[in-house]
């Protein structure tokens, strides 16, 4: 069992790509520490977590609590909070930090998020959502949160954060308004919002995509696994998750950050595929999986055993090769619930103090399902966007009418 992490040269040069995957990257987290009272790691990857491990694992098989055909609105695990002192009439202005809509996962979702606004409007019970955009950046997201309290008009806040670390004292002094604070998509290290929402989570989509990858290679088979960027919490650990089974079942895996460039990508599965076969291909986000796709074809080489995610584009050339595939997915309906959950805090209603999602990913057996429910959709779109019930259907999300 061999293992090698390298990292293309342009890669550094890419950390603004960190959220193209689809996922809550914070880049401020370091990894665990180890004390040398400690117990011998399950994993010589330093960002494997085995108690996470564990709950994540049994996460997935639980069955989400909720209204069946609305997942934004299910619940794993949960301990429900009472939120009868916020309970009060008439509509409500809502204060929105976002970190970015700086890639395709955070735009679809962005556009969900406002067409849900649009119903809730209509409702009667959000006035209008006053929006900042960090544009990734720690600085700008702090001043926008402070700008929003120094304000004084926000009746709730809600914040995707750019990092976790940095925002924590920010989403501190907004709680201290007395106002509710909802959390979503990435974390902060205090529990004074009253929900945090999120996915699963990043070790969830390892366990999934190893175990696929394991039950349909043998032993020994080779699997290329392609990063987009070394150091970011939800991304290190779905590797880490991945790379602990794949050592355990005597697959040769090995690991390449690519910056999720396609030209990069190709090089490396072609370097690969001229040295020996590559069984298998272990990816930690959907985009630049069509280029590596096509570096087998370009071989002319039989098509791997492959995970990608639930972007629109990897589900179209999924299908069209016929590959033994499957499609992790991070949440992109989350966008929904923040909303959601103000509304039923303003109705007093209980909610989730954590509230995590459900993440299951799109199987071969569900891909025609998803590619149907989807025509029409850009490739930058993702699957389980869950806006099909929304004013906008289908329109909005086709023609990416991104306010």
């Amino acid at each position: 069992m061999r293992r090698s992490t390298k990292i293309a040269t342009a890669t550094l040069a890419l950390v603004g790509l960190f959220a193209l995957a689809g996922c809550t990257t914070d880049p401020s987290v370091a990894p665990p520490e180890e004390t040398g009272d400690a117990a011998p790691p399950a994993s010589s990857n330093e960002w494997f977590d085995q108690a996470l491990f564990d709950t994540q694992d049994a996460q997935r098989d639980v069955v989400p609590e909720g209204p069946e055909d609305e997942p934004y609105l299910q619940h794993i695990d949960a301990e429900m909070v009472d939120t009868s002192d916020y309970a009060s009439e008439g509509a409500k202005k809502a204060c929105f930090a976002n970190a970015s809509i700086s890639n395709p996962w955070r735009q679809t979702g962005w556009i969900t998020m406002n067409e849900q606004l649009k119903a809730l409007q209509d409702e009667g019970v959000i006035s209008e959502m006053e929006t900042r955009d960090a544009q990734d950046s720690d600085d700008t997201q702090i001043a926008d949160i402070d700008y929003f309290i120094a304000e004084g008009a926000c009746d709730v806040f809600i914040i995707s954060p750019n990092s976790t670390a940095a925002m924590t004292p920010a989403v501190e002094r907004a709680c201290e308004t007395g106002k509710p604070v909802i959390v979503f998509d990435r974390g902060v290290n205090t529990d004074c919002p009253v929900t945090f929402i999120h996915p699963i989570g990043g070790f969830a989509w390892g366990i999934d995509t190893a175990e696929f990858l394991i039950e349909n290679l043998e032993e020994g088979d080779k699997v290329v696994g392609l990063r987009i960027l070394p150091g970011v919490d939800v991304l290190e650990q779905r590797w880490a998750a991945a790379e602990k089974l794949f050592e355990e079942a005597g697959i040769d895996a090995v690991d390449y950050f690519t910056g999720a460039d396609p030209a990069e990508i190709k090089g490396i599965i072609s370097d690969e595929l001229a040295t020996g076969d590559v069984k298998g291909i272990w990816m930690d986000a959907g985009d630049g999986a069509v280029a590596a796709i096509e570096a087998f074809e370009d071989a002319g080489v039989d098509y791997p055993v492959m995970t990608g995610e639930d972007e629109m584009s990897f589900l179209r050339k999924w299908k069209e090769t016929g590959l033994t595939g499957l499609a992790p997915v991070y949440s992109n309906f989350q966008w929904r619930t923040p909303l959601l959950a103000a509304k039923a805090i303003f109705a007093g209603e209980e909610i989730p103090k954590e509230w995590v999602l459900p993440q299951s990913p799109i199987t071969a057996g569900e891909l025609d399902e998803y590619l149907a429910a989807n025509d029409g959709m850009p490739d930058g779109h993702y699957a389980k966007f869950g806006g099909e019930n929304l004013p906008g259907f289908p329109e909005v999300w086709q023609q990416r009418q991104i306010p």
